[in-house]
């Protein structure tokens, strides 16, 4: 596709970004309206299925995908992901119970993951590696845009309409998107040669599906050693001993294992694990800090998350220009590296909601060429026809690192507030609820729970309400709440850093190839040429 005109590339990653910003947007606005669909549908102990089978669908349609669009052709996937995620966008507004917003938000998933596999390989189809680094910085910066829009947005959707908008506002842009991908994008014959893992495929499912529920999971619905969640483990080793045994044996594999013998593919998609297990720590537990800990109200706690995005917007767009203008990655990884680690850092010192801008500035400067250099990376180091399935490999080990990180995080907050209690106990500044009728402890006990931090009006409500003289004494519970939430997510965003200081220190042994400036594998430069072929793994 290389030999088609600039101006018609253009055109199809216009819509290509337009197909990626109408799933990335469905996602961020649905993140804050979604406490307020639930108390309208009921169903709140379900809460967390809504998110779960986003990612286990989008999850698994993204590596399936990826090598049947090596197959295929990039087209006819990105049509149907399109179709796919409509569909589920616009029946989730039609659900009368929780049951039915769960199922039709795994039809999505399915969508948002062909969407996301067949629109990073696109570029690589479109464009040679060297071109494509400015493209890879503007796709980030649709995720970046999207969650600068999306929460707000949502926001407001749920306070001035009705909760369905939330899903069916940008269906008009998914229509324009599919019209213009489909007018536009070019077809590609299959390779007839070429067969379907069928059974590779099942069981790639049967481990990721085990693997992501076990990581979701545990430390929150089941105990980490419980039997549901060792069942699960053992349920994952199983199917994944399997597939591999499957991948040496078949003709065509679903994700060949021959990809893992070309370093740079493994160490990238390595540092993908952890650097999307490190940064989840600022994506999802800022909002804890920021209500739980200053108080601060959800609308207010959004504005001090964007400059986070908007300067991630920025660093991308500028990195990606970097790479196409020089051809070279591996300094701006590092860069990207040390800003992470500052901003996390910062992120454990923070006391006020000024450190903790300064420190979402940081951290989205990091994290624009972070995003967007280790995708190009691994699609440099590959021969073109691999393109679809390394490129679903590298978000394969990103979204197993980011459940595994969630929840390995959750884990050390719970274990750090406990720990908390325990020493304002020692110290004498806790509460011993043991002192109180078990009536009046199991009431007491909703104050050492930090959820009870992020909804400030409702804690209001709640202490005004109380008997006169229980004030101080619930005031009191409260400040140890909040002084512990805090001690705890410090605990996190340390962690955070350390995994992200070991993902550093692996870049360091990234072998730098200089990116190429055509997808047949040719430079004007045969010494780079010679480097490019030395690092391609054998074809499948």
């Amino acid at each position: 596709m290389e030999n088609l005109s600039q101006k018609r590339k253009i055109s199809i990653m216009i819509a290509i970004m337009a197909a990626m910003f109408f799933a990335a947007i469905n996602q961020t606005i649905v993140g804050t309206a979604l406490p307020r669909i639930i108390a309208i549908l009921g169903g709140m102990e379900y809460y967390t299925w809504v998110m779960t089978i986003y990612m286990l669908t989008s999850t698994i349609a993204t590596v399936l995908v990826g090598k049947l669009s090596d197959i295929y052709g990039r087209k006819p996937f990105i049509l149907t992901g399109i179709v796919v995620f409509m569909i589920g966008a616009f029946l989730c507004g039609t659900s009368a119970d929780i049951f039915q917003l769960i199922i039709y938000r795994g039809v999505q998933g399915l969508g948002a993951g062909i969407i996301m596999a067949t629109s990073f390989t696109a570029i690589g189809d479109l464009f040679s590696p060297r071109e494509r680094g400015k493209w890879a910085g503007l796709m980030s910066s649709v995720f970046a845009l999207s969650s600068v829009l999306g929460p707000a947005l949502g926001g407001y959707i749920v306070d001035h309409m009705n909760w369905y908008w939330v899903y069916w506002i940008f269906l008009p842009l998914g229509i324009v998107a599919f019209v213009m991908i489909l007018i536009l994008f070019p077809k590609v014959e299959r390779n007839k040669a070429e067969s379907i893992d069928y059974w590779g495929s099942l069981f790639l499912t049967l481990t990721i599906v085990p693997l992501l529920l076990a990581f979701s999971w545990a430390g929150s619905k089941y105990d980490w050693a419980s039997t549901e969640i060792i069942s699960l483990f053992a349920g994952t080793v199983v199917a994944l001993v399997i597939f591999l045994m499957i991948e040496t044996r078949v003709k065509t594999p679903v994700l060949p294992l021959s990809l893992f013998k070309n370093g740079i593919v493994t160490l990238s998609n390595v540092i993908g694990f952890i650097l999307n297990a490190g940064m989840m720590g600022a994506i999802m537990y800022i909002p804890f800090f920021t209500q739980g800990v200053l108080g601060i109200s959800p609308t207010y706690s959004g504005y001090i998350t964007m400059p986070m995005m908007l300067s991630m917007l920025v660093a991308s767009t500028l990195s990606g220009q970097f790479m196409t203008k020089t051809g070279k990655y591996k300094k701006l990884a590092l860069l990207g590296m040390v800003l992470l680690i500052a901003g996390m850092l910062m992120m454990h010192y923070m006391d006020s909601a000024l450190m903790a801008i300064l420190s979402m500035i940081v951290f989205g400067l990091g994290l624009g060429p972070a995003m967007s250099v280790f995708s190009l990376v691994i699609q440099n180091a590959v021969a073109p026809t691999q393109l679809g399935v390394v490129t679903a490999s590298n978000q394969l080990f990103r979204n197993l690192g980011g459940t595994i990180g969630v929840a390995i995080m959750g884990t050390l907050m719970n274990h750090g507030i406990t720990s908390r209690f325990k020493d304002q106990a020692a110290s004498g500044q806790g509460v011993d609820l043991s002192k109180f009728d078990p009536a009046v402890q199991e009431q007491l006990a909703a104050f050492q729970n930090p959820q009870v931090l992020l909804n400030q009006p409702k804690l209001e409500e709640a202490i005004n309400q109380a008997p006169a003289q229980m004030h101080d004494l619930l005031l009191k519970m409260v400040d140890n709440l909040k002084d512990a939430l805090s001690h705890s997510l410090g605990i996190i965003f340390l962690y955070g850093a350390a995994l992200l200081l070991i993902g550093f220190i692996l870049t360091f042994f990234l072998k730098e190839i200089p990116l190429r400036t055509s997808n047949k594998g040719k430079t004007k430069s045969e010494p780079q040429k010679m480097a490019e072929d030395k690092a391609e793994p054998t074809t499948v």
